[in-house]
């Protein structure tokens, strides 16, 4: 048999060998070299170009401060929202025609048609970018997040949310879809409330999604808290008493201020007809207007008072001086000035006890005009209360150098000037603190400032014992009664000014203290118009005094200064006030 033959061996040092490993090894080299002069060489030309196409500035979103009543309760918070923009540019270049189904939804979802979407992109050289919605809740935000449109992107943002809503709407205020304050307090300490927003460093992908934080460029800040003097238990009371009587007497519009009288702090505020401050649609100028610091009204007799310290301190009577306002009547120039009937001999206090203007135009005529006028200057008629609220009035006090004395006359019984229901309740609060005046306040304090002396002490204390028998038996002001509690106050109606005179048209108010023996509250109750058959002040503003104080008192455990037996005697008492208090 013939060998086997054995195949042929692969030398191991061929020529092919050392080309195929020459070739492999420069190709490796090459690698390596260019891996160095990319990592070493060009590595900070390419971060630099890599980061110009995702490193982006964004900012940090911040909170603007909350808004507390005196107990802490929440009255203005911020929530997180999404808003919707559109890169105009990045719109016309994926989808020019805006074909896709999604932008009808997107459409639907920012209250705009599709049309309106082709007009941004036609004027694209002009803007590039467009917000498309504000302040969506979460169900609409995912629903955009879902229709993935080129272009069309999401931002954090943050509303201003109200909970109590309409009950603190006019002395809180509102904020504007920029989270800037427009009305109120949110507007007097916007800078206050306002957050300083961040900024940081992150990577984002293609579809504008951060990947990757990098580094914080500056901390967000969180806006200031603001505690308000008001307390949200009084304020609801005080505003469902006034609505409901607004709404009774087909009034044109009300306001209740209430004063703690040891600090001057401002318990409650309300004004009607309110709105709903989480609604943008119900922003309306006429519904928005705080009625208790922007308008200002003849006081009427509430001005009484103030006539009766001026005379007390003068010297021109005493508590135990008779009047005689017989018949009801009396002249001053051409001008007669008529009491509701015929109240003849009165003391001081049953001057403002039958509320009588033949009675109060005697004592101003007894009065030098510098002695008249001290105690209306003293507790503040004229000027703003500085309590810092926006749009203010100061009123109208301007007391010609040559006045006639039927002006005289007519300024002792609450005509010829203007209050704001806030400067009468603060001028109240001046007598219940027996003559001292401190500074207004609508922040919570956090101990009762210095004030100082405006009213003779004993002065201001007499005042307000005769006005208490405006609500005994007898009084104008028997409707304001609060059973267990001794209540001074006053009644005030007064014809609207028209061009030429006064109409037929009324402001009503009723201005109080409360209790007697221990003054802790102010309050002034004003009702602009009443239209039904009752619209006199001890008719339609007496009672919501009455209703307001009563809860009031109780929820401050204010002990009764009253015993039952005397007030159920007041309550049976069918004596009707003097028509014209």
């Amino acid at each position: 048999m013939k060998q086997a033959r054995k195949p042929n061996s692969v030398p191991l040092c061929s020529i092919r060998f050392y080309l195929l490993c020459g070739v492999l090894s420069v190709g490796f080299v090459s690698l390596m070299a260019r891996a160095v002069y990319l990592q070493i060489d060009k590595s900070e030309s390419l971060n630099q170009q890599a980061d110009s196409r995702s490193l982006r500035t964004k900012g940090i979103t911040t909170y603007r401060g909350d808004i507390l009543d005196r107990n802490g309760v929440e009255l203005a918070s911020s929530v997180p929202v999404k808003s919707v923009w559109m890169d105009i540019t990045e719109v016309y270049k994926k989808s020019p025609l805006l074909t896709e189904q999604g932008w009808n939804q997107l459409a639907v979802v920012a209250q705009k048609t599709p049309k309106q979407f082709k007009q941004w992109i036609a004027k694209r050289k002009k803007r590039q970018f467009v917000w498309v919605a504000r302040h969506l809740d979460p169900q609409m935000a995912s629903l955009v997040a879902g229709l993935g449109l080129p272009g069309v992107f999401l931002q954090d943002e943050s509303r201003r949310y109200y909970p109590s809503a309409e009950i603190t709407a006019h002395l809180v205020g509102f904020t504007n879809v920029d989270d800037k304050g427009q009305e109120g307090l949110e507007k007097s300490y916007d800078e206050w409330l306002t957050g300083k927003p961040g900024a940081e460093k992150v990577v984002m992908d293609l579809q504008r999604r951060v990947i990757e934080q990098r580094n914080v460029i500056t901390e967000a800040k969180t806006g200031q808290e603001l505690q308000l003097s008001i307390d949200s238990r009084i304020q609801a009371i005080a505003y469902k008493a006034l609505k409901t009587a607004v709404l009774k007497h087909k009034a044109k519009a009300g306001a209740l201020v209430m004063i703690d009288i040891e600090t001057s702090e401002v318990l409650a505020l309300v004004s009607q007809p309110s709105y709903n401050p989480n609604r943008f649609d119900l922003r309306l100028p006429e519904l928005t207007r705080n009625r208790a610091f922007t308008d200002s009204f003849e006081p009427g007799s509430t001005a009484k008072p103030f006539t009766v310290a001026s005379a007390l301190e003068a010297g021109v009577v005493n508590s135990a001086t008779k009047i005689n306002t017989a018949p009801g009547r009396i002249k001053i120039g051409r001008k007669v000035i008529p009491d509701g009937k015929n109240h003849g001999l009165l003391d001081v206090a049953g001057i403002l006890q039958k509320s009588s203007n033949v009675g109060v135009t005697k004592l101003a005529m007894m009065m030098q005009d510098r002695d008249f006028l001290k105690s209306f200057y003293s507790v503040g008629f004229g000027v703003g209360t500085a309590s810092g609220f926006p749009g203010e009035s100061p009123g109208i006090f301007n007391i010609r150098p040559n006045w006639s004395q039927v002006e005289k006359a007519t300024l002792a019984y609450g005509y010829g000037f203007t209050v704001t229901p806030i400067q009468l309740a603060q001028a109240y609060a001046i007598l219940g603190s027996h003559g001292i005046k401190r500074p207004l306040s609508l922040v919570k304090l956090e101990q009762s400032p210095n004030g100082e002396r405006v009213l003779d002490e004993g002065v201001a204390s007499e005042v307000v014992s005769m006005m208490e028998t405006v609500v005994n038996e007898g009084g104008t002001g028997q409707k304001a009664s609060v059973k267990g509690y001794r209540i001074a106050g006053k009644t005030g109606t007064a014809r609207k000014a028209i061009a030429g005179g006064y109409g037929d048209e009324y402001t009503v108010f009723f201005a109080g203290i409360a209790p007697v023996s221990n003054p802790k509250v102010a309050m002034v109750v004003f009702v602009d118009e009443p239209g039904s058959e009752d619209y006199y002040g001890g008719q339609v503003a007496a009672p919501v005094f009455a209703k307001v104080a009563s809860d009031t008192l109780r929820l401050l455990n204010v002990k009764p200064d009253q015993n039952v037996v005397s007030n159920k005697k007041m309550a049976k008492s069918k004596t009707q006030g003097a028509s014209n208090g």
